[in-house]
């Protein structure tokens, strides 16, 4: 792998859907972290909890000291296996009390989806570390749905101080796209989840 793709992969976040993935899903995961992206969303949020957190366990050693690994919904879930962050859709997000922010949240990184610059402006002022904003390109996540555009990721991005990574049919090839934007950097499922070694 070159210099280039590995400074590449570094600008993504890593969205997972076992769903997506031919073959071993632990597997999988551990070629993602190869490629060492910024950081890995495990949005497995299908699951019941337990199932999930046992997920998490797992995903969480094979993460370890080389990428970030955040849970996705599931804040205990989170806790019990000590990841650095979470992953928050925005109804979520407007139910945390100040008390559950106290205490072993303080320690956590938030961040939230959004899908308008209210919604961005919200969860900035709710101390998110950064937001996902989509979906900005036609994806077969949101089927028969086109995307907001580009026009649309400027307005979130010039909009907040916090970082924006662009959502929805991100791919290798229009990463630089969406960062002229004022992107921090794209969010990607199918790219990771359908990767070859």
């Amino acid at each position: 792998m070159t210099e280039e793709k590995k400074n590449l992969y570094s600008d993504f976040i890593c969205i997972t859907n076992r769903h997506l993935v031919e073959g071993d899903f632990y597997d999988q995961i551990k070629r993602v972290v190869e490629k060492k992206p910024r950081l890995i969303i495990l949005r497995e949020k299908d699951l019941p909890e337990k199932e999930y957190e046992e997920m998490l366990g797992k995903c969480a050693d094979i993460c370890k000291g080389q990428v970030p690994l955040y849970a996705h919904t599931y804040i205990n879930a989170a806790k019990n296996i000590g990841t650095k962050g979470v992953h928050l859709p925005m109804e979520q997000l407007r139910k945390l009390t100040l008390f559950d922010r106290d205490g072993w949240m303080k320690t956590l990184k938030i961040g939230a989806s959004v899908h308008s610059v209210t919604e961005a402006l919200e969860a900035q002022q709710l101390s998110v570390s950064y937001v996902t904003a989509g979906h900005v390109f036609a994806t077969d996540c949101k089927k028969g749905l086109p995307g907001r555009g580009l026009t649309f990721l400027q307005q979130v991005c010039k909009s907040v101080t916090i970082p924006v990574y662009a959502l929805g049919g991100i791919q290798e090839d229009n990463l630089r796209i969406v960062m002229k934007m004022g992107a921090a950097g794209g969010a990607m499922m199918s790219g990771f989840m359908r990767m070859k070694s």
